[in-house]
């Protein structure tokens, strides 16, 4: 017969247990990192969808764009009747969610979010630049082929 001693592995054993208390606890309270925040960016992004859900795409579209002086006004009114035509299919607008934030310096960030409708969901996502002080609406694009994308990613490319 075979006895342990258990002076000797008690403290073995409370390490063991303060360590993996130690990494639970920290696997729950860290979540990972979101990227980069940039206010004046997210406020802008945020009224935006306000005015988006309130007020309509042309309104919400000619706001943002406010903030750059070079856009074209054909070129917006593309969009908008670009956006407009896919909200009359896709139903109404439910929400948002952040898919990803990137910042490629201090001065360029971009931002995509998934646009929840009653149907289906759409992809906007806006690149800001900022040139000196204050941060300018330099690109918005907008599509609806996110799930596609999705779906693409989960396919084995390149195996025999």
């Amino acid at each position: 017969m075979q006895y342990f001693n258990l002076k000797a592995i008690k403290p073995v054993f409370v390490v063991v247990m303060i360590c993996t208390f130690y990494s639970r606890s920290y696997a729950q309270t860290q979540s990972a990192p979101a990227g980069p925040v940039v206010t004046g960016v997210t406020t802008y992004i945020d009224k935006f969808f306000k005015t988006y859900e309130k007020e309509g795409t042309s309104k919400a579209i000619i706001n943002i764009f406010k903030t750059n002086p070079l856009v074209d006004s054909t070129s917006l009114r593309g969009l908008i009747a670009k956006i407009d035509t896919t909200r009359g299919l896709v139903g109404l607008y439910i929400g948002k969610e952040l898919i990803v934030q990137r910042k490629a310096s201090n001065s360029l960030v971009l931002y995509s979010y998934l646009v929840k409708h009653q149907n289906q969901p759409v992809r906007f996502t806006f690149m800001f630049y900022k040139p000196k002080n204050e941060w300018v609406i330099y690109r918005l694009y907008f599509d609806d082929q996110v799930d596609n994308e999705l779906e693409e990613s989960a396919k084995i490319n390149g195996k025999p």
